[in-house]
């Protein structure tokens, strides 16, 4: 019988059925951060539960820890040493790993993982935080899960899952030499809106998938959450093979040949059917830009802010009046050109080295405008490391950027850190949700080239044709 991807790993992970729509799954790996993982951890000590398989359990101190140089326990969030503390002691009791603030593997979650090799195609994975479908770029089956959930993951090794349905999303032919996953994601985004996956598991497919990097396949899957989808999954290749081959938590010798022949059968078969079929044409794409309060209030850079009655079938008249009030744009008015006051690449979307390069190319040799504040997170401290070592952050720098430690804080203001009220921000992060960088601050969403010719000219504008090299 013909599975889709999905079916197989779901097969591969079943422990019993216990009805017709839910499973007890294996859960091959947990992943936790301290803003929730140390909640779970005391938890369950609390029960009495010791930690099933420790070797497969992994923290790592990303959302509150402050980006700025020199830091410490201490955040700007007034509960946030607590949290981390919370975390380091109990994974340490625990005996899991912990990727603490010092650590050279720390990093934001959905980053250090693949960098380490967590990753791999064919497991489960699970983290306490709603961006988890990230990993399924690599062909594994991994979703987002609550605190609770994660303490039953860790004891038992197992969690109940109602079966999602299924969709494929097809884009074929190729991206412009200006346009990236981030824009793919924010065009799909504008199309079918942010429920049109609610409840599946996503798969990406076509040549313009097969096209992109191992990195742009996480930024494409990161953004899966938004379209209201359970996770995303994309089948693994010989790219994605040599990206995770020789990592330290990958398998190696004899185990390496044993998992990469049963990852080879990791697809879709040709004859699957899934609940929802859509095609995209990738050479429709172009650089996107958000103007509204959603993800899904994304458009072409350019283009004019629609009427309420033009997107009348995803946006109630109230929403958007909600959305149009708070970032203080009109309809007809193009977002292109509006004076923004902040700039910044990060986050688990869009901060790993490919996103930093892409950025420099545009950024070197040129500086920011007077008044824009910019700042550069990288997503990991390996990222950081390498694009020290490659000379990338004096190019940052150069251009009057603030070049921070890897976290999630300037990213959703969990750690207190944040741009101003109703400042405009151009940001590669994956949601522009009202305060979702600091109270009442405008965020818009756009690729990492997007972000730094728009901190150069001082509004938002459009990247130059990608320079290939720096």
């Amino acid at each position: 019988m013909s599975k889709t991807l999905f079916e197989k790993l779901w097969d591969m992970h079943v422990v019993m059925d216990i009805d017709s729509d839910a499973a007890l799954l294996a859960i091959d790996r947990v992943l936790m951060h301290e803003r929730t993982g140390g909640v779970a951890l005391e938890s369950l000590a609390l029960a009495g539960h010791p930690v099933l398989a420790p070797d497969r359990a992994f923290a790592t101190m990303d959302h509150i820890v402050d980006t700025r140089p020199g830091r410490g326990d201490a955040t700007l969030m007034p509960t946030g040493t607590a949290f981390i503390q919370a975390t380091r002691q109990g994974a340490r009791a625990a005996g899991i790993h912990l990727f603490d603030i010092t650590d050279p593997r720390q990093g934001i979650v959905h980053v250090m993982s693949p960098e380490q090799g967590i990753l791999i195609p064919g497991i489960t994975l699970v983290c306490p935080d709603s961006h988890t479908c990230t990993q399924g770029a690599f062909g594994a089956l991994a979703w987002g899960i609550g605190s609770s959930e994660a303490e039953h993951a860790l004891a038992t090794g197992t969690l109940r899952v109602q079966r999602p349905g299924t969709m494929r999303i097809t884009v074929d032919s190729q991206l412009g030499p200006n346009v990236s996953a981030k824009d793919l994601a924010l065009h799909i985004l504008s199309r079918i809106g942010s429920a049109g996956a609610r409840g599946k598991v996503l798969e990406y497919a076509g040549s313009a998938i097969s096209a992109l990097d191992a990195e742009g396949r996480m930024t494409l899957c990161n953004m899966a959450t938004e379209l209201g989808a359970f996770t995303a999954i994309i089948a693994p290749d010989q790219m994605i093979f040599d990206y995770v081959q020789g990592r330290p938590f990958a398998p190696q010798g004899a185990d390496w040949d044993a998992a990469l022949a049963s990852w080879q059968s990791l697809y879709s078969d040709p004859d699957a059917r899934f609940d929802t079929d859509l095609r995209f044409d990738a050479a429709d794409v172009v650089p996107m830009v958000s103007w509204g309060t959603s993800p899904q209030q994304s458009l072409a850079l350019g283009a004019p802010v629609p009427t309420a009655q033009a997107v009348a079938g995803r946006d109630t008249a109230e929403a958007h009046a909600r959305a149009r009030d708070y970032m203080d744009v009109t309809p007809g008015q193009p977002v292109t050109g509006l004076r923004i006051d902040g700039a910044f690449i990060g986050s688990c979307t869009n901060s790993r080295l490919s996103d930093l390069r892409r950025a420099a190319a545009i950024l070197k040799s040129r500086h920011v405008a007077d008044h824009v504040r910019a700042i550069c997170v990288p997503g990991s401290s390996q990222v950081k490391a390498q694009a020290e070592a490659e000379g990338l952050d004096r190019i940052f720098l150069d251009a009057g950027f603030e070049w921070r430690e890897a976290g999630c804080s300037m990213c959703f203001f969990a750690g207190g850190e944040s741009f101003g009220p109703q400042e405009r921000v151009i940001s590669s992060t994956n949601r522009n949700f009202e305060s979702r960088q600091g109270p009442s601050t405008r965020t818009h969403i756009a690729s990492p080239e997007t972000v730094a010719a728009s901190a150069l000219a001082g509004v938002i504008a459009a990247a130059p044709v990608r320079e290939n090299s720096l």
